[in-house]
């Protein structure tokens, strides 16, 4: 099962992203989305599963999302700080027990191991920071370990 990660478009679907994540079976969206459209545009790839950004309002999108994806839980929530996560994060961490966490906020791409729970940032598709590139992912989740491929997306 592949799985496409998105965060931060802030109402901007480029191009790219289209051909980047063209055969995913979903699409995970970490926030700050944007309008609704966003959603819709995406759809057109694959269904989507998203979450509320900082800067998302009036759009009907839960917080948090907890999903299960080949046998693997996934926790999506925009702002997660690995080193000092919130308490409702910890809690979730605590609680539900995700393999993996995909998160957005930073606008650059992270993919770390902690405590036996993998913490994945796609990157921003739209408004990069740091120095990288506009960017989206594919989480593999066949076999036993996932992998994941960053893609740095060309700017049109």
């Amino acid at each position: 099962m592949k799985l496409g990660l998105i965060s931060d478009t802030h109402g901007q679907v480029p191009n790219a992203v289209h051909t980047a994540l063209a055969g995913v079976d979903y699409i995970l969206h970490a926030g700050d989305v944007g309008p609704m459209d966003v959603i819709t545009e995406l759809e057109a790839i694959a269904p989507v599963h998203a979450v509320l950004g900082n800067t998302d309002y009036g759009i009907a999108l839960p917080v948090t999302r907890l999903e299960e994806f080949g046998g693997r839980t996934i926790l999506i929530h925009h702002i997660v700080d690995v080193d000092f996560p919130s308490q409702t994060v910890r809690e979730l961490l605590s609680t539900e027990k995700p393999e993996i966490v995909v998160f957005g906020h930073t606008h650059m791409p992270f993919d770390e191991l902690r405590s036996r729970i993998r913490f994945i940032n796609p990157g921003s598709a739209s408004q990069p920071r740091g120095g990288t590139a506009p960017s989206v992912a594919i989480l593999e989740l066949s076999g036993e370990t996932p992998t994941l491929q960053s893609i740095a997306l060309e700017e049109s």
